[in-house]
């Protein structure tokens, strides 16, 4: 069976967008394993399937290249509003339901192969921080490390052996080694499932900010942060330590469009 697809990014992060209004895509963890497989398929972090929904625009389903299905991801959020717009879906705004629940979604600029998209991520009322990390559920779990000089971190197998620890299991944690630099973070994530280090997470930088907001304590609530991939941008509310109107933003690239025998 030939389908098609896409490929895009989101500073770095990227992914394999189906089309799966007309349902013609089962979502075997083989088949999704193997084409997310740099060299046996397409090559990405995962995939992405839009399928209608009654009630929004449209519904994301997000499967990490394991072939499991994952939990909220952030910048594939963003990946999925660019998607839409090009099959002419929505304008330049999108409600969609995910994993975790309703999201919102803003196109800031649209043009052939580039976007630049914000998407709202849920609500965090439940920060936990330990002597030397912050644990932080942004619509996936996250582990974050403040660290000197991130850069001098061997973030693949320090993030593999955090990622798991007994005490994460069993679904383990997303790992994020963050350096803060005068108004900017630097940002470094290993994610399970991927079980790599990804050029960029969205929900990672997301929980990063929210820790180094708690951390400086100073009621700072706009991050930018720099990636392997690029540059996201992170804002957020706080009010009697609930962490609301919740915004990820940055560029996301169609890289190509293509046909794959499955």
């Amino acid at each position: 069976m030939k389908i098609q697809f896409s490929k895009y990014h989101g500073a770095g992060n990227d992914f394999i967008l189906i089309d799966n209004r007309k349902l013609q895509f089962s979502p075997e963890e083989n088949k999704i394993a193997r084409l997310c497989n740099r060299r046996l398929g397409a090559g990405a972090d995962g995939l992405i399937l839009l399928s209608d929904s009654i009630s929004h625009n449209f519904e994301m389903k997000y499967y990490n290249s394991d072939g499991r299905e994952g939990t909220m991801c952030g910048n594939g959020g963003r990946c999925v509003t660019s998607f839409a717009k090009d099959l002419g879906i929505i304008t330049d705004k999108a409600e969609f339901s995910a994993i975790d629940g309703t999201h919102e979604s803003v196109v800031l600029q649209f043009e052939d192969h580039f976007s630049n998209i914000s998407v709202k991520l849920n609500d965090v009322s439940e920060i936990i921080q330990k002597e030397e990390y912050f644990l932080i559920d942004t619509g996936s779990p996250h582990y974050v490390r403040f660290v000197n000089k991130v850069d001098r971190i061997n973030v693949f197998e320090e993030g593999k052996r955090i990622r798991w620890e007994q005490e994460f299991q069993p679904t383990g944690v997303n790992v994020n080694f963050v350096e803060l630099n005068d108004d900017r973070l630097i940002v470094r994530t290993f994610e399970r499932g991927v079980e790599d280090v990804t050029l960029s997470c969205g929900t990672g930088v997301t929980a990063s900010a929210i820790a180094a907001s708690v951390l400086l304590g100073n009621g700072k609530t706009h991050f930018n942060i720099d990636t392997y991939g690029g540059r996201l941008d992170v804002r957020f509310q706080v009010k009697n330590k609930l962490y609301t109107n919740v915004w990820l933003t940055g560029p996301v690239t169609k890289v190509f469009h293509g046909i794959i025998d499955i």
